[in-house]
């Protein structure tokens, strides 16, 4: 692969995964029951800059014919907030959707890239 298109992928996966990844939070929150609980100010801080290096991760693991690689970004991400999410239970959801809508935008477009690339 060409390296120019590698950085093209990555920089989309990255940058491109985080409009999705909140447009489906806010979609998930407009479709929740009025009376769900409000996730805590403070909680899952850092979110942005950890979805990056998530995305980045991933479209490199795919990049790399490595994707069994994932489920090591999946563990890391989630030991690392389960002390936050264990006490914040309502942040638990958009922590979830926030992971698979940002890891799904990242592995289409890597799929993709490779695709067109082969």
């Amino acid at each position: 692969m060409n390296a120019l298109w590698i950085i093209v992928t990555v920089l989309v996966g990255v940058l491109g995964g985080w409009p999705v990844a909140a447009g489906i939070l806010r979609w998930a929150r407009s479709a929740a029951k009025p009376k769900a609980r409000k996730i805590p100010e403070g909680v899952l801080r850092g979110g942005l800059v950890i979805g990056m290096l998530e995305r980045a991760a991933v479209v490199l693991c795919i990049l790399a014919n490595e994707p069994v690689a994932i489920a090591y970004v999946v563990a890391i991400k989630g030991l690392g907030r389960y002390p936050e999410l264990k006490q914040a239970p309502a942040a638990s959801e958009a922590f979830i959707i926030g992971t698979l809508a940002s890891m799904l935008w990242a592995a289409a477009i890597a799929v993709l890239a490779k695709m067109l690339l082969l």
